[in-house]
């Protein structure tokens, strides 16, 4: 049964103001003091019960209604990125450096929207726990709230997420069971030689040299130690050393990224990464420190919640249809799936004027989801936690 969003579109306007003041005034992650006060004001005056300081700036907001025991929790990020927008926009950033370039804005006014209009509604029975978290982007707002105890206080059978995707059109979502998104490694390698006059490489270990032949043979970890029908990607993305044309410096580093979807695929690059670190080192007299950060690990869907995220998208979109690949991007609502089964949906944003990708200096959210994202997250309460 499709949702009516003729209520949906009576919040519009409001929730497109609001959406363009926290895209006119972004903060980095656990710094979402203005953004936080702004939810928890706004939870408030639709009588919500609201707790604030969860893990850091996160805010959850609780809706019960009816007899029901079930529990579900919605979440939204609010965080931005640290680098300059360049859209133009009359609500573009007023913080220099600081951007919604991944559309966290409107993922946190989609949110305020379901839970304003679920609350009018009530055409639920049971309990909505709306969780609105800091710093997904890099920082692990997800794992914080976890640690601070967020299932414990706010018990949830299942726990549901959107993401706005430019890789689709407007209209369209797509989620899969199993994987959903990657885990995501960072290493950074450190090459130490003595230095010394480039005239003479021969009294000096090179640093240089070692880091070069390093950076090949990472590069053949996926292709020759992962096995074929698996999928990863180890990239290097910065190599950093030297001074002077006529020096040859005593250290070099390396850094780059992994991604994976497999623990056992995980352990064997970075135990591959370690073993060429120290085989380069032995060959070239250097010393060679490699520290690796798994700081996301894979989002993996819950079979069931994937089919009733879909089930709730048919209700609202025209395009719905099984992902069928994981995306290699990361995102740190694993951490909530990794202790409560549930899924995570890609909901489309492409149209003609919305067609810059996520962390792109012109990246705008379109608002033409805010309804869409506001029905899903409806047909998701409504179908799992029917009144008797």
């Amino acid at each position: 049964m499709r949702i009516d969003t003729r209520p949906i579109d009576a919040l519009l306007p409001e929730l497109i103001a609001l959406r363009r003041d926290l895209h006119a005034h972004p903060e980095l992650g656990f710094e979402e003091h203005r953004t936080a006060a702004i939810v928890a004001e706004a939870l408030r005056a639709i009588g919500l019960e609201v707790t604030t300081g969860i893990g850091g700036t996160g805010v959850v907001g609780t809706l019960r209604n009816g007899g029901g025991n079930g529990s579900l929790g919605f979440r939204a990020d609010m965080d931005a990125l640290p680098f300059a927008e360049e859209t133009g926009l009359a609500y573009a950033s007023t913080r220099a450096g600081v951007f919604h370039g991944c559309g966290h804005d409107g993922h946190t006014a989609t949110l305020l929207g379901a839970a304003r209009h679920l609350a009018a509604t009530r055409e639920f029975s049971g309990t909505v726990h709306f969780i609105f978290q800091p710093a997904e982007e890099g920082l692990g707002g997800a794992r914080a709230m976890v640690r601070d105890g967020l299932f414990e206080r706010f018990p949830c059978d299942r726990v549901f997420a959107l993401h706005n995707w430019p890789d689709l059109p407007l209209g369209a979502a797509r989620t899969r069971a199993g994987p959903i998104m990657a885990a995501a490694d960072k290493f950074t390698i450190t090459l130490t030689g003595r230095g010394g006059h480039a005239a003479m490489p021969h009294q000096t270990p090179d640093a240089i040299l070692a880091a070069s032949e390093l950076v090949q043979q990472l590069n053949t970890i996926v292709a020759r130690r992962v096995p074929a029908m698996r999928s990863a990607v180890l990239s290097v993305t910065k190599i950093a050393g030297g001074h002077a044309h006529n020096v040859l410096p005593a250290s070099v580093s390396i850094m780059g990224t992994v991604r994976t979807f497999d623990v056992a695929v995980q352990d064997r690059i970075e135990a591959s990464i370690r073993a060429m670190a120290a085989g380069v080192a032995l060959s070239t007299e250097t010393e060679i420190a490699v520290a690796y950060d798994r700081y996301y690990p894979a989002t993996i869907n819950d079979a069931d919640a994937a089919a009733c995220a879909l089930a709730a998208a048919r209700a609202v979109c025209d395009d719905v249809d099984v992902a069928p690949d994981p995306a290699f991007t990361s995102e740190d609502f694993a951490f909530m799936l990794a202790e409560r089964p549930g899924a995570y949906l890609w909901m489309g944003q492409a149209d003609s004027t919305h067609a810059a990708p996520l962390h792109h200096p012109g990246y705008d959210f379109n608002e033409g989801v805010l309804p869409l994202g506001i029905a899903w997250f409806t047909a998701l309460a409504e179908q799992l936690l029917r009144p008797e």
